[in-house]
């Protein structure tokens, strides 16, 4: 199976970095237009971005300022399944994520995008953290 990695050194620490993977409000300054959900492992959260991507997933692992990992239950056809993991290392008086987006069935044309799609997202949440910039959701995607 493919799976989706990227790595980043974000100027903060863990528990400002866990913040914002973590809890709905966090998620809704980089990744969702509108989240809900409370970061312990089993709990269900509501993952929505537009009308046609009103996502579901729940929390499979949640350890504080230094994992959190979603499993998509209901989803995009080849994200329905995939483990969605943070994970939270201290690097230099920084914090360093190593991102995984795991379980793809397969690389296809979906995939190749999602992963350019994650490097975007992903370089939104550090700018949101170390310059306090939040780009509105609609506009997310072309940013």
């Amino acid at each position: 199976m493919p799976d989706i990695f990227h790595d980043l050194t974000i100027r903060a620490s863990r528990g400002e970095v866990f913040r914002m993977i973590a809890t709905a409000e966090g998620l809704d300054q980089w990744w969702t237009a509108r989240c809900s959900g409370t970061p312990a492992t089993g709990n269900e959260y509501s993952l929505y971005f537009d009308p046609k991507h009103d996502w579901k997933a729940v929390v499979t692992d949640c350890l504080p300022d230094s994992v959190f990992e979603l499993r998509m239950t209901d989803a995009g056809y080849d994200w329905t399944g995939t483990i969605v993991r943070f994970e939270l290392l201290e690097h230099s008086g920084s914090t360093r994520l190593r991102f995984s987006h795991l379980g793809w069935s397969e690389v296809t044309d979906h995939f190749r995008v999602t992963s350019f799609c994650w490097a975007s997202y992903l370089r939104l949440l550090k700018r949101a953290i170390e310059l306090g910039e939040v780009c509105p959701a609609d506009q997310r995607y072309e940013s």
